[in-house]
């Protein structure tokens, strides 16, 4: 029997997530360990994401601020010989990290690739502004 087992405790493995053992302050840059190079030109942004699935990743663009959305919904289940439920956990969660590159780099700049377990970016360092074209006034 599970419970008999001495060696075993319910509540040590439990607290043992990482959901109890990250400090909650800036817990998401523990969790997305991130490094910048510069190469190129480039800004290459490589953040480890290590268990989380490319469909939980999400990269948005919005007002100069590039920010790396990660979710995760699990669920552990364990059963004893007769299918009875000795066990069951979940465990819904999501981080995101953001950077500031720039209010001139657009979506198409950005490049994102995500393999085993790492999500790499490659962000324009510089990027020229759009040359304003000239607008005519109707003079009437």
């Amino acid at each position: 029997m599970l419970l008999a087992n001495r060696n075993y405790n319910l509540f040590d493995e439990m607290f043992r997530d990482p959901f109890f053992t990250r400090p909650f302050e800036n817990a998401s840059s523990q969790i997305m360990k991130t490094d910048i190079h510069e190469k190129d030109g480039n800004y290459l942004i490589e953040m480890e994401l290590p268990g989380y699935e490319k469909e939980n990743i999400k990269a948005d663009l919005k007002d100069g601020y590039l920010t790396i959305t990660a979710t995760k919904d699990e669920t552990k289940e364990e059963k004893d010989a007769k299918g009875n439920c000795v066990r069951k956990e979940r465990y819904t969660g999501s981080c995101n990290r953001s950077f500031f590159v720039g209010k001139q780099v657009t979506q198409d700049d950005i490049h994102a690739a995500f393999k085993n377990g790492i999500l790499c970016l490659q962000v324009p360092k510089d990027t020229p502004k759009a040359a304003e074209q000239p607008k005519l006034i109707t003079i009437d």
